[in-house]
């Protein structure tokens, strides 16, 4: 039985997993403590907690001496670059508390990922491709099958819940946000683009046809202005502008048959109005014919066949490792290593686009499943069970960030209740 560990849990995913996860490690022994910033925090943590209802210029002097009064060892958060969350990591920092940061995994679609400290340009993870090699020579393969199907619709019911009760001001006066838009536009521009998606799919399949297989195109791979990958692990205040710079490069250096397909992320609101954006964008450039929007589309098959992906640091980038595809990294992304991604820039990315090396690549993949990785879902069971089992005995063991290989059913260890 490892050593009783003392637990402070901020704000996780918008599900049951926290909840659960403590409730588990408390059983296990260990002491779970919990701070509430916002009403969105009481409603997914029902058990008990502190609510801080002061202003976020109290929170630092708030958060460090909570953690020394309470003799915290681990602190255990999602979103690491969120105000209070990053407040709270240079205080656990200070004082020796190891630091759990979670997330929907680099892995999709079943994966979640646990790391030392952050994600991305703060993951832990060697970017030198000899240590990665290294690390993973006996580690076993990724596995291909998917063992857990999440729910979109709790994912999004729950969500709403948490961001429309923050709305209120009571009892959290002087909560600030992380969002960047107003939830109700937000939530009704996800909808209105999720009822459009059969009519998307068709403009990309007619699109697709009309390209047919022998004129060559690249992929870049949108991403949410929302998701903190973008406001903190780039240089772009925005979406507008890598796009606005991959169009303008493809326009100097493409071939002259070739086309370039931006797609959208599947959960961007369209409060900006992509379409029209990018089109005009192209037009400026005089390439209109040849730069496409894409609502929707089927990221393997588009992948598969691209030339190559731009994205600034997006998951799909993992996904275009496992197919082979050249990646341009535009941001600090966990897989811009030699050997993975295009060593040059976007002018020459259209000519002669370096393929990820498939030894490194395959080494790549298994290090980051084994080491960052635990099996299981947010929303739904049994991958939600499975994720809090998984997470509870890295996090009680010391072993986030370490290799945990699966067990003969080919999921992550398991714990007893």
């Amino acid at each position: 039985m490892p050593d009783p560990r003392r637990f402070l849990f901020l704000q996780g995913p918008i599900s049951p997993f926290f909840p659960r996860l403590a409730e588990l490690l408390q059983r296990r022994g260990h002491v779970v403590f919990r701070i509430n910033v916002c009403l969105g925090d009481k409603l997914v943590w029902r058990a008990p907690a502190v609510d801080f209802k002061g202003r976020l210029e109290e929170w630092p002097a708030f958060i460090a001496n909570f953690l020394a009064r309470h003799a915290i060892t681990d602190l255990v958060l999602l979103g690491e670059q969120r105000p209070y969350h990053r407040v709270a990591i240079a205080a656990a920092r200070h004082a020796g508390v190891r630091v759990t940061a979670t997330d929907f995994g680099y892995l999709r679609p079943d994966w979640i990922v646990l790391e030392e400290d952050g994600l991305n340009r703060e993951s832990r993870f060697p970017r030198d491709p000899q240590a990665i090699l290294e690390l993973a020579k006996d580690l076993p393969p990724v596995p291909a099958e998917r063992l857990y199907a999440d729910s979109f619709f709790n994912q999004a019911v729950w969500d709403m819940a948490f961001h429309l009760a923050n709305l209120s001001p009571w009892p959290f006066p002087h909560f600030r946000t992380f969002l960047l838009h107003h939830p109700v536009p937000a939530y009704l521009g996800t909808g209105l683009r999720l009822l459009m998606r059969r009519r998307e799919r068709r403009r990309t399949d007619a699109l697709m046809a009309r390209i047919g297989k022998a004129a060559p195109y690249w992929l870049f791979a949108m991403q949410m202005e929302t998701d903190y990958s973008i406001r903190a692990y780039s240089r772009y205040p925005d979406m507008d502008t890598p796009i606005g710079e991959t169009i303008t490069s493809f326009a100097r250096h493409a071939p002259p048959e070739a086309h370039l397909l931006v797609k959208v992320h599947p959960l961007d609101p369209g409060l900006k109005a992509w379409r029209r954006r990018i089109g005009r964008m192209a037009r400026q450039c005089g390439v209109a014919e040849r730069v496409h929007y894409l609502g929707e589309g089927p990221l393997d098959e588009l992948l598969s066949g691209a030339q190559g992906c731009v994205t600034v640091n997006s998951t799909v980038g993992v996904r275009a490792l496992q197919l082979g595809c050249p990646i341009l990294a535009l941001g600090e992304a966990l897989y811009r290593i030699p050997g993975l991604v295009h060593g040059g820039g976007l002018d020459d990315f259209w000519s002669a686009p370096q393929p990820p090396d498939r030894v490194l690549a395959e080494a790549f993949l298994r290090g980051i499943a084994w080491h960052l990785h635990v099996r299981g879902t947010y929303y739904a069971e049994p991958g939600l069970t499975a994720a809090v089992e998984a997470a509870a005995y890295r996090l009680e063991n010391g072993l986030v960030g370490k290799p945990v290989l699966p067990d003969e059913t080919g999921v992550s260890p398991r714990l007893s209740g």
